[in-house]
């Protein structure tokens, strides 16, 4: 499973010819009408007054970026005759505050957050939480229900056996220390009591973590906040999870490369088109380590305490931001085939497999949409 840092690993297609950012170009100046003759001159009577013709709107694209949860934010957006330049970068850092908002609630590198104080209670008593973490929270435990368990908040209970992080240690934890903790993972030990608003953990020693779908939650978030500004053409990005908003000005769609899991980071073998989509990607090459020719990585399967194994990389297409980034790491361990039975079953969802043997799958939805542009590097 992911927690909230994952590395940037789409890259938008609008974004391969960028330029070095400029400042905004001035506005063309008001042109007043024509004169009709001296102050306090008689009018002409065949003198006519002709105004200027306005000049055509022409959109501009607006690039900004950010950081918040641990990863890198970008945000590109075309003004339009009722949102400049200006106002979209003030929307975009609304938007980031939003974004740290959900943070500052899910986030479990806070004590103060609602997601450590169920952490701490556990075993002992529910805590109360406000309704965006109760939401998150039965949003996961409903993937946990559809993936046979695959999607699983509590795989936080592992933390500190696997380092992938900025405590990198390429060092496999001990087969016995791993057993002991797996034993306490599983969605069931969530008990949600939505009259109340609480959330308990039913066992000491439990702890759950939002890593792998509270970023998608995060940019569903920002996408409202744009929109609300008037935003009508714009994606935004959080490291692997993207959504994108309406088509650019020349009708065209927004369009995200698939990256090559045994490439370099700038190499990709597949185009997606996005249009009032999510793009979310789950890869076994960021957070990684080799012992050997055996990669490890931090998609762990909730049901061993191990690695998943069945897939190098996993896109995921969805409506909704949540639902891309839940579903990627379900789809990543169930592997190829239970993995794409999980994603035809749900409405609007489509996904692009390169899976261990590296053979790319295409889900139902997205042929003909996806465009392969080369082969995937072929490498342990």
């Amino acid at each position: 499973m992911r927690r909230a840092l994952v590395p940037l690993v789409a890259l938008l297609v609008a974004c391969q010819d960028r330029a070095p950012e400029s400042p905004t170009a001035e506005p063309p100046p008001f042109v007043a009408p024509p004169s009709t003759g001296a102050p306090g001159a008689p009018a002409l009577p065949t003198a006519t007054a002709v105004a200027s013709a306005p000049a055509p709107f022409v959109p501009e694209k607006v690039w900004a970026e950010g950081k918040a949860m641990g990863t890198h934010l970008a945000f590109a957006a075309y003004t339009s005759p009722t949102v400049d330049a200006a106002k979209a970068r003030a929307a975009w850092a609304d938007a980031i505050a939003e974004i740290q908002r959900i943070e500052a609630l899910m986030t479990t590198w806070r004590e103060d957050s609602e997601i450590s104080k169920i952490n701490a209670a556990a075993g002992k008593e529910p805590v109360v939480v406000g309704a965006e973490t109760l939401q998150v929270i039965q949003e996961s435990i409903h993937t946990s229900e559809i993936s046979e368990g695959t999607f699983d908040i509590t795989f936080e209970t592992l933390h500190g056996l696997w380092k992938f992080d900025q405590d990198l240690d390429p060092h496999p934890p001990k087969d016995a220390d791993l057993k002991a903790k797996v034993k306490l993972l599983g969605y069931k030990h969530i008990k949600v009591d939505p009259a109340k608003s609480t959330v308990f953990l039913d066992k000491a020693g439990v702890k759950i973590s939002l890593g792998g779908i509270a970023k998608g939650y995060g940019v569903d978030k920002a996408v409202a906040v744009l929109e609300k500004a008037g935003l009508t053409s714009f994606f935004v990005q959080a490291g692997g999870d993207l959504f994108a908003r309406g088509k650019k000005p020349d009708g065209s769609e927004w369009s995200a490369g698939i990256r090559d899991p045994r490439g370099t980071s700038e190499k990709y073998f597949a185009l997606i088109p996005l249009t009032d989509h999510s793009f979310s990607t789950a890869g076994d090459y960021e957070r990684s380590y080799m012992v050997g020719t055996k990669r490890y990585h931090h998609i762990i399967d909730p049901r061993t305490g191990y690695p998943a194994a069945a897939s190098r990389s996993v896109t995921v297409w969805a409506p909704t931001a949540l639902l891309a980034d839940a579903i990627d790491d379900a789809v990543f361990i169930l592997g190829p085939e239970k993995g794409l039975k999980l994603v035809e079953s749900l409405e609007g969802v489509g996904a692009v497999i390169v899976d261990a043997k590296n053979k790319v799958w295409v889900s139902k939805r997205l042929e003909g949409k996806v465009k392969i542009t080369g082969v995937p590097t072929d490498a342990p």
